[in-house]
């Protein structure tokens, strides 16, 4: 079924020679909400200068649930979580296909286009006890792999877009009704799904790397034995504000398995993305920030029926790990060291 996959690279091969313009309409709502079966969300986060993290979902239609609603999660830099899911009816959602001005009931995301090719960001979110008050100022334009999806064939689409690469980030959040003032780095991306994933994706890897020099954006998702394994690269790679590659031909590595009880299956301990014997992206974890069983979503009956009739056993994973970059650029080499986070989805 391998044929049936196709990546939209420009070329020549899985890589992009011209990488293509980021248009507002990119980041605008793309599926039909009146058929079933297709998928939409828009999806920020930040890292915060005072340990905190924050990151939220406007969904448009949820990739489990199908439903319209938000999601706000907070970690506090003790480590603990807090994580709200709010459901709303798809008539609350106010979207078009021209931008990302979206509102889900009162929450919002509003966009100032007026910057040209860094338009500025602010999303407001706020339920009950808890909230996200963020404007990202972008640092690199918007990017896409290829034209900004991955053919299914007759299945469909499964389409990425990143918006914001990366981002200065100032604002509020709110816990307990208490607003706490904030600023990092943030960032910000949008998928739709025109067919359910669970039918092809064993898996997938996702995650960015933050250096004094460089901003990593990758994926690597393992297609099941439906479609032989085929594994989808990706990667982009930017010097300064300056993207210098945007491709899926490298070699992904991953070493090690470590099974974890909540999440009912294992995360990867080591990941590496080589470009070529001398340059490279590697991954270590150092520990699990978040790993949770993905059926707790669904209702009693659907999670039965996922997990004794189906036989999934989705699992979450939000890592913390050593990133080591060794680059060449313009005929300087770069070797820098730091942390970041990244995520490991496992659907089979």
């Amino acid at each position: 079924m391998t044929e049936k996959i196709k990546e939209v690279w420009s070329g020549p091969g899985k890589k992009d020679g011209k990488i293509s313009e980021f248009k507002p309409e990119n980041d605008g709502l793309h599926i039909d909400m009146e058929k079933r079966g297709n998928f939409e969300w828009w999806y920020f986060d930040a890292r915060l200068d005072n340990g905190y993290m924050a990151v939220g979902f406007f969904r448009a239609k949820h990739e489990r649930t199908g439903k319209t609603g938000v999601e706000i999660t907070i970690y506090k830099p003790n480590g603990e979580k807090i994580q709200r899911i709010f459901d709303y009816e798809h008539s609350d959602l106010v979207a078009t296909k021209e931008n990302a001005n979206v509102r889900i009931g009162k929450n919002y995301i509003k966009v100032d286009y007026s910057n040209g090719k860094l338009p500025e960001y602010e999303i407001f979110l706020d339920e009950e006890d808890i909230g996200i008050h963020l404007n990202f100022t972008p640092k690199i334009r918007g990017w896409m792999p290829g034209e900004g999806f991955v053919d299914f064939g007759t299945l469909g689409q499964f389409g990425w877009a990143v918006a914001i690469p990366r981002a200065d980030v100032k604002g509020t959040i709110k816990l307990d009704n208490k607003e706490i003032e904030v600023k990092g780095i943030g960032y910000h991306d949008h998928n739709w799904i025109t067919f359910n994933l669970v039918r092809v994706v064993e898996y997938w890897h996702w995650g960015r790397v933050y250096s004094d020099n460089f901003t990593i954006i990758y994926a690597f998702i393992k297609c099941n034995k439906k479609m032989d394994n085929y594994p989808i690269n990706i990667l982009m790679i930017a010097k300064g504000d300056e993207i210098i590659h945007s491709t899926g031909e490298f070699e992904f590595i991953q070493k090690g398995f470590t099974y974890n009880e909540k999440a009912g299956n294992k995360y990867t301990n080591s990941l590496t993305f080589k470009l070529s014997d001398s340059q490279s992206i590697s991954l270590n974890v150092q520990s699990i920030v978040d790993a949770d069983n993905l059926l707790f979503e669904l209702s009693p009956i659907l999670r039965f029926l996922a997990k004794n009739l189906l036989r999934i056993k989705p699992g979450y994973f939000r890592l913390k790990s050593e990133y080591i970059i060794n680059l060449l650029h313009d005929g300087v080499t770069y070797e820098e060291k730091g942390d970041t986070l990244h995520e490991m989805v496992i659907i089979k």
